[in-house]
């Protein structure tokens, strides 16, 4: 097997993120499943762990897991691009057991004390942060996530002023710092219905519709660098083209969120016409992935890691924007917003731009990590049959929920008279229901199948990875 080692020492303390990422997210999956199950038996876990509790659970790993992969891909790829070793190991290290140990005390705050009580235990009568979906942290832990992401952006920013400066490291950092100005959204709540919704959609649509894309571009181009060994220059032209076109329609695009909360209704047409063309980055995505694999001047040794990355670039497309594209206008999405419709496409946008190119970071970084330039053959089998395995139950769940999303508006949102209650509605998709828990649990075994890659060692019928390649 070919040995290879970090180029900088101090990338070492990515392991730590990516490690704690893993753990978080097989967490929110498990929620997921459990969310499923009681979606079919009402009162399961009940009152132990109510369905509210364990969807806030579920929704809130999904986005501390995503994040703490970031910063580990952050930190072993800002020290390769500007050549130079991270500005302070030392001060990761310490963000990362303090962000790891206040989302444990905030999961554990959720499951053991009532919503209400916590609310009033961590001064949320003093700042009013807590209740809004995805942002029900409380104000402690808000804080810590500010103190966190400072620390951490001032690391990074420090390595790339010291040493060089490439598109790849430019765009990561500038997605990071954005991702942190806009969580300062979260702290606004006013009293009005109308700001409460924009100020919010501020955090959530900028995220994962702006700055959260910079990254996943930024991550896309460094794996494909290393993967394919294609120019730089060519890497660096897309790049530019592929964050314009998402900063431009995502922007732009959160007009796709104000179309019924109170604003003018002039957001109806600006958000139809560019949330139409958010599309469009996602597209360039896939073609840059396939484009950048056709043109590699080498076979890169990890084929999974390649699988990954390639994967992320169209289930990104069909999640974020094939599945987005199809209730976006305003006059179809006033029948589908907020029904399965929209949770089927939050699952596969999720899943395919975010959740795969963090797999393939770890899947990439992971065996460098650990002293190896891939994982043996027989792992990296294992792993690639857990992106088919995971990939296609995703989509199991997806066309589940696009079911029933599909029948929950023909029943309860077309009919001027007669339309059926939100209650009876779903009862009658409970089939649907079933065939989401089963892709669920699909799912789960993939991600189970991947975690046991890591175990698996090179056997003496295994070929040495790099022959392998060649062969």
């Amino acid at each position: 097997m070919a040995t290879t080692q970090i180029k900088y020492s101090s990338q070492a303390v990515s392991r730590l993120y990516f490690m704690g990422a893993i753990g978080l997210f097989l967490g929110q999956i498990l929620f997921g499943v459990a969310l499923g199950l009681q979606y079919l038996i009402g009162d399961l876990l009940f009152p132990a762990i109510p369905f509210n509790i364990a969807r806030m659970v579920h929704t809130n790993l999904l986005i501390v897991w995503l994040l703490m992969g970031f910063m580990g891909a952050a930190y072993y790829m800002v020290p390769e691009e500007a050549e130079t070793e991270l500005y302070s190991p030392k001060l990761a290290i310490i963000l990362f057991w303090t962000f790891l140990v206040a989302g444990a005390l905030t999961i554990l705050g959720y499951l053991l004390v009532p919503y209400a009580t916590l609310a009033a235990a961590t001064g949320n009568d003093l700042v009013a942060t807590m209740g809004r979906e995805f942002l029900e942290q409380p104000l402690p832990t808000k804080l810590g996530i500010v103190v966190v992401a400072l620390g951490f952006l001032f690391n990074i920013s420090m390595t790339v002023l010291k040493g060089r400066k490439t598109a790849v490291s430019m765009v990561m950092l500038m997605g990071l710092w954005g991702l942190a100005l806009m969580f300062l959204f979260s702290f606004v709540n006013p009293s009005n219905l109308v700001r409460d919704k924009m100020y919010w959609w501020f955090v959530v649509h900028l995220w994962v519709e702006g700055t959260w894309e910079l990254i996943l571009g930024a991550m896309l181009a460094f794996l494909l660098v290393k993967t394919t060994g294609v120019d730089r220059e060519i890497i660096d032209k897309w790049l530019y083209l592929i964050i314009t076109f998402a900063l431009v329609t995502g922007i732009l695009g959160t007009g796709h969120h104000f179309y019924f909360i109170g604003l003018p209704g002039y957001w109806q047409w600006i958000g139809s016409v560019f949330s139409a063309l958010e599309p469009i980055p996602f597209f360039m995505m896939t073609l840059f992935a396939f484009n950048m694999v056709q043109r590699r001047k080498r076979e890169h040794p990890n084929q999974a890691a390649v699988l990954w990355t390639v994967g992320c670039a169209v289930m990104g497309f069909l999640g974020a924007g094939l599945w987005g594209f199809i209730h976006t206008l305003s006059p179809v999405n006033y029948y589908t917003h907020g029904s399965q419709i929209t949770a089927a496409h939050g699952h596969l946008a999720f899943y395919g731009a975010y959740v795969m190119v963090v797999i393939a970071f770890i899947s990439y970084a992971m065996p460098i990590l650990r002293g190896r330039e891939a994982n043996p053959r027989r792992a990296q089998s294992v792993e690639m049959w857990s992106f088919w395995v995971m990939t296609i139950c995703m989509g199991v769940m997806v066309l589940a929920l696009t079911g029933a999303g599909i029948l929950q508006i023909w029943l309860q949102r077309i009919p001027t008279e007669g339309a059926m209650g939100f209650m009876q509605t779903q009862d009658q998709l409970r089939f649907f229901y079933w065939i989401r828990l089963a892709g669920g649990v699909g799912f789960l075994i993939g991600l189970l199948m991947w975690l046991s890659s890591f175990f698996i060692t090179a056997g003496e019928e295994d070929e040495p990875v790099g022959e392998l390649a060649r062969a």
